[in-house]
């Protein structure tokens, strides 16, 4: 009997991990057909064929090849491919300042739905990744001082900024807000 080492993935939950199919997506937005695609990377028509159909696994240095030709990186093309299913996480809350807020975390993102009531505040929000901050005040009013400016926000008002730089949210009537850290790519 032949044993697997540990931490080791079985062959049976390997297959359909990725979806290659959407490389046939990919090159037909282009306008290409599997010899162009084969021109431009060097991979042979056989081996892009198989892939498109999922009849095969890719050696990385296909697949950078491939990534490529699309002005993708590799890990881009495997996000892609990756089988898509549903990421579903359960809300958690937390306290900070005067906010209450419910919090969901991906790791491309994290968003909160935030309330406070009128004078309350925060300051130094908790450190955050290098993230772009977005608040979208859905009732209420707030104000969002940054070390160069300050807006003041009515509900349906929203605004971006660099979620890095220090800032403070000040309640200037009870509010309801939507944030929202958006991860940057490629920042450094």
């Amino acid at each position: 009997m032949r044993r697997r080492p540990p931490h080791s993935i079985p062959d049976r939950e390997l297959n359909g991990m990725f979806d290659f199919s959407v490389l046939r997506n990919l090159r037909q937005r282009e306008g290409w057909t599997i010899a162009d695609l084969s021109a431009r990377t060097r991979v042979s028509p056989a081996v892009i064929s198989k892939l498109e159909r999922n009849q095969t696994s890719a050696e990385l240095s296909t697949l950078f090849c491939l990534s490529r030709a699309f002005g993708l990186n590799v890990t881009d093309l495997l996000h892609l491919a990756e089988s898509r299913t549903a990421h579903r996480v359960a809300e958690r809350t937390h306290r900070a300042g005067a906010f209450t807020f419910r919090q969901v975390d991906y790791g491309n993102l994290r968003a909160l739905v935030g309330r406070a009531k009128t004078g309350g505040s925060v300051s130094n929000p908790e450190v955050h990744r290098d993230d772009y901050e977005l608040c979208w005040v859905l009732s209420g009013r707030v104000r969002i001082t940054l070390p160069q400016e300050q807006h003041e926000l009515a509900a349906g008002d929203c605004v971006q900024f660099d979620a890095i730089l220090e800032h403070a949210y000040a309640v200037l009537e009870d509010c309801e807000i939507l944030i929202l850290h958006l991860r940057k790519e490629k920042r450094f």
